[in-house]
């Protein structure tokens, strides 16, 4: 009885982690799809609207190149590259789904973080041929929410492989 109601629990947590994948991808993917969109309707190419002057602005950017505008102009690579990685990181959740059963809630969320984002810079890259960025903070090359899922994933993975590196070494 105590491995059917285990089962059970594994069952509807996988199908939670699967919820929680499947919503983070496409808030991530819709919030920047539809803010890129606003940001191209109000704003020309290069326009800057200061929120705190000096400090954020929404500034409408173009990048043909890829995190804060390195290799400008390399055309198809930069949707080779994205399409490359977007497949790994499925096959990697996959894996893992199918290989370990229950996986962390911050892998998960990290993961669906970084993979919402590449996807959607990957749409602008195909359908336009560069990725709209607009938020501008002055110090730092202009970037978009899709930027931002990316690093905070990135981040929230380090962090959690920290936390089970430590953990492990404490056993």
């Amino acid at each position: 009885m105590n491995t059917l109601i285990m089962n059970i629990k594994e069952h509807s947590r996988s199908n939670i982690d699967i919820l929680i994948t499947f919503i983070t991808i496409f808030l991530v993917v819709f919030i920047d799809q539809f803010l890129k969109n606003f940001f191209s309707e109000v704003l020309s190419l290069g326009e800057s609207i200061p929120v705190i002057p000096k400090v954020f602005h929404f500034t409408l950017g173009h990048n043909t190149g890829i995190a804060f505008g390195m290799f400008k102009d390399a055309g198809f690579v930069w949707i080779i590259i994205p399409i490359v990685a977007i497949l790994l990181l499925v096959f990697n959740i996959y894996y893992y789904w199918n290989n370990q059963g229950k996986l962390n809630r911050l892998y998960v969320t990290s993961f669906s973080l970084i993979l919402g984002g590449a996807i959607s810079n990957l749409l602008n890259r195909i359908y336009l041929g560069y990725v709209i960025d607009f938020i501008d903070f002055r110090i730092w090359p202009i970037f978009n929410i899709a930027d931002s899922a990316i690093t905070i994933g990135a981040f929230f993975m380090v962090i959690g492989c920290i936390k089970q590196k430590t953990w492990e070494d404490n056993i």
